[in-house]
């Protein structure tokens, strides 16, 4: 892969530490693997997994996508692109058709068919991508490497002599005599065609449709006896044949590289903007963020979780938005409120928001400015493990270490309800530790929680509140809001509704 003519990457390293990129731990927390495996889905001969699955840690580079991005949101050129990928697509499959056939003038006809459509691929795109003003760096390489190609020697004297074959057998006329099981081919001699004559004569007993008792001999297949007839052909008209075995003998590699690698590449972009288009037909907006890895400040306004809204809209479910912000000072959105209310999809939408902006890809949001991080981690909820003979605190507390060991002040930690198999006491007192030690590193977290105490525990946190309807707190409105943690309220709004307050119960205690 050659960097300067690649639209993901800007140097050769990072291209190839993505050939052997595996799922990183965090994505089942983030529910990014679902919705990775959405985007992907129809596309699995690309292998567009390890692009996905490969954060870049690069101003430059993720600007460089964000460029290539923004040109694509031309419609012409995405049509333009989309018709190459699907010419392309044909190439790919007549080539892999000659592997599940048998007969060398078999093989070597659709071999021919592949070049051709290659060709068409290719010049359709040159000449389309030329009527396009262009912005990003990589599709005006792009741009520039496929018009020197298309009017290179090799391409030109390739597609002329393809075509030239292709004209060549296209005219090939012959007759074919057939008495019993003899077959004789011969060259055709101007003799009259009866097939139009034999079909009006028989037109008249025609009684509407009836039963086609012809045999098919099988999709793209050639059985034995049409493959002696077109050998009979070859020796009828040795040169075109000739020509063909040679030409084919020729151009075995015939597919460039750095159009075999653009045709993958590409896909990474298209596979994304399919995806994301179906949410913004509902209503949903996306933006390209603005990347820093010196201000750390971050917000993000009508924000949402994809993998949720893309389940939301299969339901047609409406989906709720919700806004952050971290202030040049603060660093950690403490989320409290009550159960689901939409708590952990907060947090899972603030993780999903930096990890997508770190792929150079629009992020779910109206406007977003996120900080380019070093790692992500996450902490949920899990099962007990009797493999590894941890009570579920002992667990918490070995995962939370580990992850405070790694961590530096450029990561993400996400924790989500920590410390709930033990008292309210000791969970107080342990999450006290944990955002001490969170605020020295200086990391940008999310971390929703019970405790209420810990949203105005250090200057570094706010408060963050899922809301309920004030009327009926039953109903979650799935709003996070900034405010003050209000746990006590919510009980008392649930008192309230079910007649349980201490003077509505007394109220009702006779005498």
């Amino acid at each position: 892969m050659t960097s300067s003519l690649s639209i993901l990457f800007l140097d050769r390293g990072t291209a190839e530490q993505a050939e052997y990129a595996e799922q990183p731990a965090y994505f089942p927390d983030l529910n990014l693997d679902q919705a990775i495996k959405e985007i992907l889905s129809g596309r699995q001969d690309y292998r567009l997994k390890p692009f996905f699955y490969t954060p870049l840690h690069d101003i430059d580079q993720i600007l460089y996508r964000q460029e290539v991005g923004k040109d694509l949101e031309n419609p012409l050129l995405m049509r333009e692109i989309q018709t190459f990928a699907e010419q392309m697509v044909l190439a790919r499959r007549y080539l892999g058709l000659i592997d599940q056939l048998y007969f060398k003038n078999h093989k070597e006809g659709w071999f021919l068919e592949s070049v051709l459509a290659y060709g068409s691929a290719v010049e359709g795109l040159a000449a389309g991508i030329s009527s396009v003003d262009l912005q990003s760096r990589g599709l005006k390489t792009l741009h520039d490497y496929l018009r020197d190609y298309v009017k290179s020697d090799q391409f030109t004297a390739m597609m002329a002599e393809a075509r030239k074959i292709k004209s060549e057998l296209t005219s090939i006329q012959y007759c074919i005599h057939i008495k019993g099981n003899w077959v004789q081919v011969r060259s055709y001699e101007s003799e009259p065609d009866y097939s139009q004559e034999v079909e009006q004569t028989f037109l008249k007993f025609k009684q509407g449709a009836v039963k086609d008792y012809r045999l098919k001999l099988g999709g793209a297949g050639m059985s034995y006896v049409e493959a002696q007839i077109v050998d009979c052909v070859a020796k009828l008209y040795p040169e075109i044949f000739n020509a063909l075995d040679r030409f084919c003998q020729a151009h075995l590699d015939f597919i460039d590289e750095t159009i075999r690698v653009f045709d993958r590449e590409v896909q990474f972009y298209l596979a994304y903007y399919e995806f994301i288009a179906r949410l913004k037909q509902a209503g949903l907006k996306f933006c390209y963020p603005r990347v820093s890895d010196t201000e750390k400040t971050v917000w993000a306004y009508e924000a949402f979780d994809i993998a949720l809204a893309n389940q939301c809209v299969a339901e047609s479910l409406p989906i709720v938005t919700n806004d952050f912000e971290l202030g040049e000072n603060e660093r950690i959105i403490v989320v409290t409120g009550p159960n689901q209310g939409g708590k952990t999809t907060f947090a899972r939408m603030f993780g999903q928001i930096h990890y997508m902006a770190s792929l150079g890809l629009p992020v779910p949001g109206q406007e977003a400015h996120v900080f380019l991080w070093d790692q992500i981690y996450t902490h949920f909820e899990k099962e007990e493990d009797i493999r590894n003979l941890r009570g579920k605190l002992q667990d918490d507390l070995v995962r939370i270490h580990e992850i405070l060991k790694h961590a530096t002040s450029d990561s993400i930690l996400i924790l989500n309800e920590i410390f709930t198999s033990t008292s309210l006491k000791d969970a107080t007192f342990l999450s006290k530790r944990v955002m001490e030690e969170i605020s020295q590193l200086d990391a940008f977290c999310v971390w929703v929680t019970f405790i209420d105490e810990l949203t105005s525990y250090h200057e570094k946190t706010i408060s963050m509140v899922s809301t309920v309807l004030p009327d009926n707190p039953v109903i979650r409105t799935f709003k996070v809001v900034r405010r003050p943690a209000d746990g006590l309220s919510f009980a008392i709004h649930i008192a309230k509704k079910y007649r349980l307050t201490y003077e509505q119960i007394k109220e009702r205690i006779p005498g």
